[in-house]
């Protein structure tokens, strides 16, 4: 087992940044106006979802990359469903990959996606089991 820590410290109201000591890169996290936030900056729960993205999308591309599929353009896209009541919190992400560029076999994304899914992305892993997480892919061949 491998410990890692982080901290959080109040700017103001509900503005907040934050830092692990794997990394020292700070990241700020707010709320709306209404709730004592200044809105400045991403809403922790947004930046979970964030961070599952950026997870797998690290996992996809350096899977691909090692098949040597070259991408013109990459992009994820995160569809979430809320709860209306306290505790408001998702109960469905959908992960919408985004491969553009010309020769990209789907076998080849089929597989990166898979892997990322079910051997890599600890953010999926820690989520999958209270959050349904689905996914679908496209490729954009450019004219």
């Amino acid at each position: 087992m491998t410990e890692h820590k982080a901290i959080v410290k109040q700017l103001s109201g509900i503005t907040f940044i934050g830092k692990s000591e794997d990394t020292n890169h700070w990241v700020a996290m707010d709320g709306p106006s209404n709730f004592g936030g200044s809105g400045a900056a991403i809403r922790p729960k947004e930046l979970l979802l964030l961070s599952l993205a950026g997870c797998t999308s690290a996992d996809v591309i350096a899977i691909l990359q090692k098949k040597r599929v070259k991408l013109d353009d990459y992009q994820i896209n995160i569809t979430a469903v809320q709860t209306e009541t306290h505790p408001k919190v998702y109960t469905k992400i959908n992960l919408e990959y985004v491969f553009t560029g010309k020769d990209i076999k789907e076998n080849d994304v089929e597989r990166a996606i898979d892997l990322s899914q079910n051997n890599y992305c600890g953010v999926t892993a820690m989520l999958q089991k209270s959050v349904e997480i689905t996914h679908n892919y496209k490729i954009v061949v450019p004219e």
